[in-house]
C-alpha cells in the first residue's frame, strides 16, 4: 500500500482535512500513535467537539495512544480552550478534535504538550505527519506489551471555575446579553461558565449540532453576526457575544448591534490585567492590532510587543517574554493564567466585569479604545504575490515620510497612517490591513494600496 500523503491536511499549526475523503478513524489511530511517540507522552488528554465524525476520529486516536501503552483520559465534548485547560490542570499533551468553523464534512485535530504548549510545524506537527505517513504504508508500530487505559473525565465544572477565578465578577450590575453560539461548542460551555451570574442570558443556537443548520460559525464574517446583532436590539441587551465552532473566539457587538472591534477588546483586557499585575507587565499584539493596543498598553504601565500574525508565533513570545496577555484581530485572546493559550470565554467575562462594573453604555465603554479609523482585512486574489509585495515596496520605499519593515509581509507606516500586506500561507491572496487618524485618510490610502495590489 503506498503511504498516505498528508501534505494537504496537516496545516502549519494543526491537522484539517475532509473526511472520510483526506482522512479517516485508520489515519487518526495512526495519529495517536505517532502523537504519543514524538511527545514522550506517558499519558494524554482527549477532546472532540459537536461535528458528526469527532466522537468516532476522537476515539480512534484514544485508542492508538492506548495501543502504545499510554493512558487516555477522554474528556468528550469540549470547546478548544476547555481542551487546553485540562492539559494546563492535568499537566498532559491534549489532542482536540475540531475543525472550528469550516463546513461539516470536515474534521482536523489541534494539539499541545502539556501545559497547552503548541504543537506546530516547528514543534512536532512535521514528525507526527512523517510518522504517520510512513505508518499508513508499512502498518502501525508493534503494539505496547501492557496496552494504556482509557477513563473518561468531566472538566466543564472545574474549567469554569478557573476562568471565574480569574475575573472578578460579584459586584457588577445585572446585564442582559445575547450569546451566539452558532449550535457550537459555546452551548455546551456558556451555561456553565455563566451560571449564578448577575445576567440575564438570551441564548440564540445553543443546540450542538456539526451541521451547522443556522449560519456558518465564523464571526469573522459579517454575515454571521447578523442574527445576534438584530437579536440585541430586539431584547434592549445590554451586549452581544458570538462564538465560533469550537469557542476559542469570542466577538463582541455592543447594545446598539455595532461589532465591537478585537483591538478594542484587547486594549480593553490589556487595562484590566495590567492593573491586576500592578500596572507592569508585557502585552503582545500582533502587527495588524490598531496602533490603540500598544498606547493604551503603555499609559496603563506596560511593555507592549508586536509580533507576527498567528498563534504559535504569540504562544512562543508568550512564553519567551514572560507576557501576561496577548490578543489578536482575528478575536483569539491569550492569558499567562491559562497557560498563554488562547480563551475567548475569558476575555468575554473581562469585557462583562468591566461593563457591568460602570453605569454607562458598551458603546461609550469601548469608545476610549477605538481611537482609529481601519479597513478591516481585505483580500485580493494576486497571481504572484511577491511581485505585487515588490511593486509596493518600490512605490513607497524611496518616500521620506514612510518607514518600511518585513517584520511579516511588508508594513508601511506613516505619522498618520499604517498599512500592512501580507500573503496567505494556504491561498494566492494577499491581505491588505490599513489604518489611519481619519476615515478619509485611511479610505485614501486603502484605496492607493489596492489599485498598486490589482493593477
Amino acid at each position: 500500500m503506498a503511504a498516505a500523503d498528508l501534505s494537504q491536511i496537516v496545516k502549519a499549526y494543526d491537522v484539517r482535512g475532509v473526511v472520510p475523503d483526506q482522512w479517516d478513524e485508520a489515519l487518526a489511530e495512526l495519529f495517536g500513535a505517532a502523537f504519543v511517540q514524538v511527545t514522550e507522552a506517558a499519558a494524554i488528554v482527549v477532546g472532540h467537539d459537536m461535528r458528526p465524525s469527532s466522537p468516532g476520529l476522537s476515539r480512534a486516536f484514544a485508542r492508538g495512544a492506548a495501543a502504545r501503552g499510554v493512558d487516555v483520559t477522554e474528556i468528550g465534548l469540549c470547546s478548544t480552550d476547555q481542551l487546553y485547560y485540562a492539559s494546563g490542570a492535568l499537566g498532559l499533551p491534549g489532542a482536540m478534535f475540531t475543525a472550528s468553523h469550516n463546513p461539516a464534512r470536515y474534521n482536523g485535530i489541534k494539539m499541545c504538550r502539556a501545559g497547552a504548549a503548541p504543537v506546530g510545524q516547528e514543534t512536532g506537527l512535521t514528525e507526527i505527519r512523517e510518522l504517520t505517513e510512513s505508518w499508513s504504508s508499512e502498518g502501525a508500530p508493534a503494539a505496547a506489551r501492557t496496552p494504556g487505559t482509557i477513563t473518561v473525565r468531566e472538566t466543564l465544572t472545574d474549567y469554569a471555575a478557573h476562568l471565574r477565578s480569574l475575573v472578578d465578577l460579584t459586584s457588577i450590575r445585572p446585564l442582559k446579553v445575547v450569546v451566539d453560539a452558532g449550535n457550537g461548542m459555546g452551548g455546551h460551555t456558556v451555561p456553565t461558565v455563566f451560571e449564578g451570574l448577575p445576567l440575564t442570558l438570551v441564548p440564540m443556537y445553543f443546540e450542538l449540532d456539526g451541521t451547522f443548520p443556522n449560519h456558518e460559525a465564523n464571526p469573522l464574517d459579517p454575515a454571521n453576526l447578523v442574527d445576534l446583532q438584530r437579536r440585541v436590539r430586539e431584547e434592549s441587551a445590554d451586549l452581544g457575544l458570538a462564538f465560533d465552532g469550537d469557542a476559542d473566539r469570542c466577538f463582541v457587538v455592543d447594545e446598539n448591534g455595532d461589532p465591537v472591534s478585537p483591538s478594542a477588546v484587547t486594549a480593553l483586557v490589556a487595562a484590566r490585567e495590567l492593573a491586576r499585575n500592578g500596572g507592569k507587565g508585557t502585552v503582545i499584539h500582533n502587527l495588524i492590532t490598531s496602533w490603540t493596543v500598544p498606547e493604551v498598553v503603555l499609559e496603563n504601565g506596560g511593555t507592549p510587543v508586536r509580533t507576527r500574525v498567528g498563534h504559535s508565533f504569540i504562544k512562543a513570545e508568550m512564553a519567551r517574554s514572560g507576557a501576561i496577555f496577548g490578543g489578536e484581530h482575528s478575536a483569539h485572546y491569550y492569558f499567562k493564567d491559562f497557560w498563554n493559550a488562547d480563551t475567548g470565554m475569558l476575555a468575554a467575562l473581562h469585557v462583562l466585569a468591566a461593563l457591568g462594573g460602570q453605569d454607562g453604555p458598551l458603546s461609550d465603554l469601548v469608545a476610549q479604545y477605538d481611537r482609529y479609523a481601519g479597513s478591516g482585512e481585505i483580500n485580493s486574489t494576486v497571481a504572484d504575490q511577491q511581485a505585487s509585495i515588490a511593486d509596493l515596496r518600490a512605490a513607497y520605499g524611496d518616500r521620506d515620510d514612510v518607514t518600511l519593515d518585513e517584520l511579516d509581509g511588508l508594513t508601511v507606516t506613516a505619522a498618520d497612517w499604517w498599512f500592512n500586506v501580507r500573503p496567505s500561507n494556504t491561498e494566492p491572496l494577499l491581505r491588505l490591513n490599513a489604518e489611519a487618524r481619519d476615515e478619509a485618510t485611511m479610505a485614501k490610502v486603502r484605496d492607493e494600496v489596492l489599485a498598486i495590489i490589482r493593477a
